[in-house]
């Protein structure tokens, strides 16, 4: 069995963060905290006008937590929804007695869990040494004031700055590592030659892996579990006579830690030298329109340049509606909405071409393959114009 603990969220107006929003937020954070291996017992919400500087919720909040940990010896540890400041952290431990996590050293640890080829294990390390490197102090406090000794403040202090320049010597040397490793990709990219280059994107855990398993007739890892794929993995997959590269990336997801984007640079790089976009989406998420938000935004960062992309509407197979009642006066909302209900609206206020697949049941497949293979074919023709006989229809042939 697992370890267990509470989660913390605060409804931050200087954010604008309303209540159900902190409610998908804290949802995420226990599906995360399942992924990590730990089982939730509790949550604890409060709402400010903004996060105590001291111990992110109110007075009356930590100690309401505090006595809920006494009553309740079991609970392991307690996770924050946001990043904790070193001040925060080390307040909050002293008054709570438990471990204390933040939503960044979540992720970071379910990185370093997930992360397989050394290329990742590199990223994930310079992530987590960027992230320790502001919080030494509370890694120290035994070091510090032993019962008001006097002359113990400086072997504490010394031992500070020796990790501190020990940790920024590391920095640098990964840093140098992944130069390296940057350099071997690139490299690699360009032998590849001028093939049409297709990513996969999208929010963690929308099923990016398994459709490349689909695709690419490989075995990509997939799991019902946030960020199952860590390195991204190209297959040469071939539509129709047409080979292209199929590149599967990391999954987005929200307050993704800026540590994680500088050190999954490489891996983004993917993204950058794709040719076309094909951005999943779970639409049997009930917030699967703020994922879509979340990975547009997080394209811009990466990408400004415009290319051909598709938004892949995935797990049509899990998909449920509530049918509205015929007395409820009250507006529609997305529950109430029928799977072909949904399609009209999306092709109809959606520049982006929409595609709804199940890639788990196989569903809508043929018609994702001619769709996707109309714009490859446009762009290898223009790439390779003397190849244009791998696009002759020689059905009547046979």
């Amino acid at each position: 069995m697992g370890e267990t603990c509470v989660l913390v969220g605060v409804v931050d107006k200087s954010k604008n963060v309303d209540e159900k929003e902190l409610q998908e937020y804290l949802n995420e954070l226990e599906f995360l905290a399942h992924t990590a291996g730990a089982h939730t017992v509790k949550r604890f919400t409060q709402k400010l006008d903004y996060s105590n500087p001291k111990t992110f919720v109110g007075t009356g909040k930590i100690n309401e937590i505090c006595d809920y940990l006494n009553e309740n010896k079991d609970v392991d540890m307690v996770i924050f929804d946001d990043e904790l400041s070193p001040t925060q952290l080390r307040n909050i431990e002293q008054i709570l007695k438990r471990k204390i996590l933040d939503r960044t050293n979540l992720i970071l640890d379910i990185f370093a869990k997930r992360a397989q080829t050394a290329h990742a294990k590199t990223q994930v390390e310079l992530a987590q040494y960027q992230y320790m490197l502001p919080r030494l102090t509370r890694l120290w406090t035994h070091l510090e004031r032993q019962r008001g000794g006097i002359g113990m403040r400086g072997p504490g202090e010394t031992q500070i700055e020796t990790d501190r320049r020990i940790i920024l010597d590391k920095i640098a040397k990964l840093k140098a590592d992944l130069k390296k490793i940057d350099k071997q990709k690139s490299t690699q990219r360009k032998n590849r030659g001028k093939l049409v280059r297709v990513a996969l994107v999208g929010y963690t855990n929308v099923g990016k892996s398994t459709l490349m398993n689909l695709l690419s007739k490989s075995e990509v890892f997939a799991e019902n579990k946030l960020f199952a794929t860590l390195d991204t993995t190209v297959r040469k997959v071939v539509f129709k006579n047409v080979p292209f590269l199929l590149a599967d990336t990391v999954g987005f997801i929200r307050k993704l830690p800026h540590h994680l984007i500088e050190s999954f640079n490489s891996t983004l790089d993917e993204v950058r030298e794709a040719d076309i976009i094909l951005h999943v989406v779970d639409i049997s998420h009930p917030n699967y329109e703020d994922q879509i938000n979340v990975v547009k935004e997080t394209l811009c960062e990466i990408d400004k340049e415009e290319k051909p992309t598709y938004l892949i509407f995935n797990k049509v197979d899990a998909f449920t509606y509530v049918k509205k009642d015929e007395d409820d006066l009250l507006p529609k909302t997305k529950e109430n909405y029928s799977l072909d209900e949904l399609k009209n609206i999306w092709h109809a206020k959606d520049e982006t071409p929409c595609i709804f697949i199940s890639a788990k049941d196989k569903l809508n497949i043929e018609d994702f393959r001619n769709k996707v293979y109309e714009t490859i074919k446009e762009i290898h023709s223009a790439r390779f114009p003397y190849n244009d006989y791998l696009y002759q229809d020689y059905s009547d042939l046979e």
